[in-house]
């Protein structure tokens, strides 16, 4: 490397003064030209502390100075940082790549979700377009079946009870005659009887609503063999309602009964209104329950695909805004791994802009320059012994008063980096 020239300047230049080189020898030849240099200038100057401030300081700003202009050792002493920030570089690539893929990602899963709650909506208006087999306004079909199929229902129940009654337990006599088909204190008198016959009554219309339920669901069975059954349920139905009204009849023609009049059998049921009444009112309503019954379950079918479609929907909504939640976090840490990482890049070519400043050299050469300073004053100036001993004390004071405002000592890095001014 060039020579570092006029370290300090007493009455005339020292030697020149360079701060490297390449072998061994040269950096032998350099530490005894410090320490030539600190003896020739303490031997001019008699050692005086105040010309020795003034010579390190020259040292220290010559020394700076050539380590500013070799570029040459400054490119070897920031090659880490170049090779640190290439590293960084690389960091930073694979991360922005994570992050254009997570970004990617997080793109995709607001487009899911705002397709998710489009087939929401349009789903209830055209359940084909997502698959979905049912009729038009299914929600208000079903809502118009069950409020004509509760008062059916409500119906049913009265006439059976006060049938089933009329039946098993009812004796009739001048006042009930009226009252065979239809009796407004059929559940009241079942009760008085007794709680079983209480309760018999009140089921028998839940076993005629059962075998409704049963042939709405054998409807969903294709084939001739359900077919067969459901004419099979619907005969039962007609016969258990026909057995109802033959026995409420026999009990009738018994009570008015005369001693020429034939006995009672189905020939003569037959041809009795009352026994035509109370089939029509208990199997043909029956029947129209059993179809509002079949509509209602259809419709409410229709509803339950579109729910079931909707709820479907809406677990996959939670399960993606869970993922989004994930990405956005994920993304975060990704933001702020990029930034750490950009500014570590900063900081390398800060480093970079600025010089390298070799602190244990310059160490290594400050004292080899005090060593010839105080070798001088200690050999080479005429001093008492009392009074050569406070000079070197306060030349001592006076290197270490320079190494503290240079905030140098032992313990100091191998570098120190200086920002380019």
């Amino acid at each position: 490397m060039g020579a570092l020239k006029n370290i300090f300047t007493l009455k005339k230049k020292a030697d020149p003064i360079p701060v490297s080189n390449e072998n061994d020898d040269s950096r032998d030849q350099i530490r005894i030209s410090y320490y030539q240099s600190g003896f020739a200038a303490a031997q001019k100057a008699t050692g005086k502390p105040i010309v020795l401030k003034a010579c390190l300081q020259n040292v220290y700003n010559s020394f700076e100075d050539q380590c500013r202009n070799q570029k040459m050792e400054q490119e070897n002493l920031k090659k880490p940082y170049y090779e640190e920030i290439e590293r960084q570089k690389s960091e930073i690539k694979k991360l922005e790549t994570a992050k254009e893929i997570n970004d990617d990602k997080q793109d995709k899963c607001n487009n899911q979700l705002a397709q998710i709650r489009e087939d929401i909506i349009d789903v209830r208006i055209n359940p084909d377009n997502h698959g979905l087999i049912v009729e038009k306004n299914p929600k208000v079909k079903f809502y118009i079946g069950l409020i004509l199929l509760l008062p059916i229902t409500l119906y049913l129940l009265v006439f059976y009870i006060s049938a089933s009654y009329s039946v098993f337990f009812k004796e009739f006599n001048d006042d009930s005659l009226s009252s065979a088909i239809f009796d407004a204190q059929a559940f009241t008198k079942a009760m008085q009887d007794g709680a079983l016959e209480a309760i018999l009554i009140v089921t028998i219309p839940f076993v005629f609503m059962g075998l409704g339920y049963i042939i709405h669901m054998m409807q969903k069975i294709p084939g001739a063999a359900s077919v067969i059954k459901l004419s099979l349920l619907f005969l039962i139905t007609f016969l258990f309602d026909g057995l109802l009204a033959y026995v409420i009849e026999k009990k009738i023609y018994e009570f008015n009964r005369t001693p020429s009049s034939p006995d009672f059998d189905l020939s003569i049921a037959i041809k009795e209104s009352e026994f035509w009444v109370i089939i029509f009112a208990g199997f043909i309503v029956y029947i129209i329950w059993g179809l509002v019954f079949d509509f209602v379950m259809k419709e409410y079918e229709s509803l339950d695909k579109i729910n079931v479609f909707i709820n479907a929907k809406k677990k996959e909504v939670a399960n993606i805004k869970t993922q989004l939640k994930e990405l956005v976090l994920k993304n975060d840490n990704l933001k702020s791994k990029i930034t750490e990482v950009k500014g570590k890049t900063s900081e390398a070519q800060s480093k970079i802009d600025g010089f390298i400043f070799p602190v244990k050299t310059y160490l290594h050469y400050h004292h080899q320059y005090i060593e010839g300073w105080f070798q001088s004053i200690g050999t080479e100036i005429a001093l008492p012994k009392k009074q050569k001993d406070e000079l070197l004390e306060s030349c001592q004071a006076i290197c270490n008063e320079h190494l503290a405002k240079l905030n140098l000592n032992e313990g100091s890095t191998q570098n120190t980096i200086y920002s380019q001014n």
